[in-house]
C-alpha cells in the first residue's frame, strides 16, 4: 500500500534528497520549504508519516511537531543538525518517534520511515491471527491493539504509534518487569546503548498522559537499574 510522507526542510537540498529517495520506493511525497505549508498540507491531505527538520524559518521544528500532535499521531522523524541530547529529547517528549542527526544517510533515512510505518500499521491492522489478543483491560487501563485506541477510566488517551507501542507490550507482560534494553529493542526494533534515554522520555511522556505522579505511579512503575513493569 502506498503511504504519503511529508517532508519539511528549508535546505532545499536535502528536501529535494528526500524526497528522491523515498519517492524511488513507491511513497508519495510532499515537500516543503516552511512550516506555515506544511500545516495547510496535513489539514488538507492524508499524511501517514512526517520527516521534520528543527531549523525553520516561520517556525521551529519542534513548535511544528506540537501543533501537528494536537490532532495527529502518524509517526514522525525530527531530523536536526545539532548533536544534544536536550534537543533528542525535547523532540521525543513532544511526540516525536524517531530523530536523525545531520548529515545523515538517505539510504538510513529510507530504512527509518519504513519501520515506523510498518510499526504503525501493524498496530492499526491488529492482531495477526485469531489467538492473538487484541484487547487488555488493567484495572481501568483499556489497550486496544485491532483499533490502535486506549481508554483510561473510559476517557481516550491520544497516544503516538510509539507511546502506544511501549504501553503494549508493557501491558502484555503484565506482572513482569521488562528490562530497559528488552523494550528499545522490542519496539525500536535496534540496538540498544548504555546512553540511550529514548525509553525513559517516552515513558515519561506516557505518564504525563496518563496523568501519573512521576514518583507514585499507579500503572507504569520504574524498577531502578533495571526497567519497568505494570503489576
Amino acid at each position: 500500500m502506498t503511504a504519503s510522507v511529508l517532508i519539511v526542510d528549508d535546505e532545499k537540498e536535502i528536501a529535494d534528497l528526500i524526497a528522491l529517495y523515498l519517492q524511488n520506493e513507491g511513497y508519495t511525497t510532499y515537500k516543503f520549504y516552511n512550516a506555515s505549508d506544511a500545516l495547510e498540507c496535513v489539514g488538507s491531505n492524508s499524511i501517514d508519516l512526517a520527516v521534520l527538520d528543527v531549523m525553520l524559518p516561520d517556525m521551529d521544528g519542534f513548535s511544528l511537531l506540537r501543533k501537528i500532535r494536537e490532532k495527529y499521531f502518524f509517526p514522525i522523524i525530527m531530523l536536526t543538525a545539532r548533536v544534544e541530547d536536550m534537543d533528542k529529547i525535547t523532540g521525543l517528549s513532544l511526540g516525536a518517534d524517531d530523530y536523525i542527526t545531520k548529515p545523515f544517510n538517505p539510504v538510513e533515512l529510507v530504512v527509518r520511515v519504513k519501520t515506523q510505518l510498518r510499526r504503525y500499521r501493524q498496530y492499526n491492522k491488529g492482531a495477526d491471527t485469531e489467538i492473538d489478543r487484541h484487547r487488555i483491560d488493567i484495572r481501568g487501563l483499556s489497550v486496544d491493539r485491532e483499533s490502535h485506541k486506549c481508554w483510561l477510566f473510559e476517557k481516550e488517551l491520544n497516544l503516538t504509534p510509539m507511546e502506544f507501542s511501549i504501553l503494549w507490550y508493557l501491558c502484555e507482560n503484565q506482572g513482569k518487569v521488562v528490562p530497559t534494553e528488552e523494550l528499545f529493542e522490542k519496539v525500536w526494533g535496534e540496538k540498544y546503548l548504555d546512553s540511550n534515554n529514548t525509553v525513559m522520555t517516552h515513558i515519561a511522556r506516557l505518564r504525563e498522559k496518563m496523568r501519573e505522579p512521576a514518583r507514585k505511579p499507579k500503572y507504569i512503575k520504574t524498577v531502578w537499574g533495571v526497567g519497568y513493569t505494570i503489576e
